[in-house]
């Protein structure tokens, strides 16, 4: 049974051996693939003094083992008049995929979303390439609004495109 709850400094090395290999794959995200330890935990735990300060960060816990086996940021997609939709990252444990662990956290993600007032969540870079990822956000309602051609370099495929999704709350 999976349990979600707010991350907390403690949860950086379980984050950080999630995050690693998805930074260095170079498939997924828009990272540098060296990314340090550093840097990740800068881009995914900056904590309360970071540039976002409307950032909530999650983990999803295997409640057999007490381990941390996805995690998810939230926060708002952009400020001022923008700041009424959501954004959201996840990532699930390389060991933990195909359970159900993403789609779990995206429900518990998109509900913190609801509750935190947001009327809609927006991503605004699914690798085209990430077929797993482009059909868990359909089969969740998310549309995808647009592609912008070649602007992520896949290190096998090659230029390929990002997709913006969107989906109302």
């Amino acid at each position: 049974m999976l349990q979600f709850r707010m991350a907390v400094p403690e949860d950086w090395p379980a984050i950080w051996d999630i995050l690693r290999p998805v930074a260095r794959a170079g498939e997924t995200y828009c990272w540098v693939p060296s990314m340090d330890e550093a840097a990740g935990r800068r881009e995914w735990l900056p904590g309360p003094s970071g540039a976002d300060r409307t950032l909530t960060v999650f983990v999803a816990v295997d409640g057999d083992s007490d381990r941390v086996v996805g995690t998810a940021q939230l926060h708002a997609n952009r400020g001022g008049n923008g700041a009424h939709v959501a954004n959201a990252s996840f990532l699930v444990a390389a060991d933990a995929g195909g359970r159900g662990v993403g789609r779990a956290l995206a429900g518990h993600v998109l509900g913190e979303a609801r509750a935190a007032g947001y009327t809609a969540m927006q991503f605004n870079a699914v690798v085209q390439t990430n077929e797993r990822a482009v059909a868990l956000w359909v089969s969740l309602g998310f549309a995808i609004v647009g592609t912008v051609p070649g602007a992520f370099l896949h290190p096998t495929a090659g230029p390929t495109g990002l997709h913006i999704m969107h989906r109302f709350l």
